[in-house]
């Protein structure tokens, strides 16, 4: 899986997480057994544009910490095409911040989880009941812990 990254947020700050991008996708690759080489876009902006953003493209008027738009229907995953676009993930760079003062841990730990959610999304999870949020929160813990603990800025 390859990411591209596009910073709309133009603070450069954001650049020290490539490489978390970089691994978090392959810690997806590896619990999915995924074999196709999926292109996803990861979008950084701020809390004005992700509001736009919702708004536009989902009706929705107000701001948010991640926005998923899925390329594939879940028939599609899996071909053997060279490059297949998976989907746009937006993440809410003024929610990393916010959200990690929140739930006590770390900016890393925080877009590390948006990324893995937005990417479930992508692959076809959702969390419209009870029972679908606590497959997707499970998940994203099995996923993410082993990546960037919850008290632990350091990346394992």
């Amino acid at each position: 899986m390859e990411c591209v990254v596009i910073n709309k947020t133009r603070d450069k700050k954001w650049r020290q997480y490539d490489e978390l991008f970089d691994n978090t996708l392959k810690a997806v690759m590896d619990k999915f057994e995924i074999k196709t080489n999926y292109v996803v876009s990861i979008i950084l902006a701020k809390n004005k544009y992700i509001h736009k953003v919702n708004l536009e493209y989902r009706n929705i008027d107000k701001t948010t910490d991640v926005i998923t738009f899925a390329s594939l229907e879940g028939e599609n995953f899996g071909c053997d095409e060279i490059e297949v676009e998976l989907g746009d993930i937006f993440i809410n760079v003024d929610r990393v911040v916010s959200q990690a003062l929140d739930y006590q841990h770390s900016e890393k730990r925080e877009i590390a989880f948006l990324l893995v959610h937005g990417l479930l999304h992508c692959l076809g999870y959702d969390h419209l009941n009870e029972e679908d949020e606590k497959i997707m929160i499970d998940l994203q813990k099995e996923i993410l812990d082993p990546i960037v603990k919850r008290n632990d800025d350091e990346q394992i």
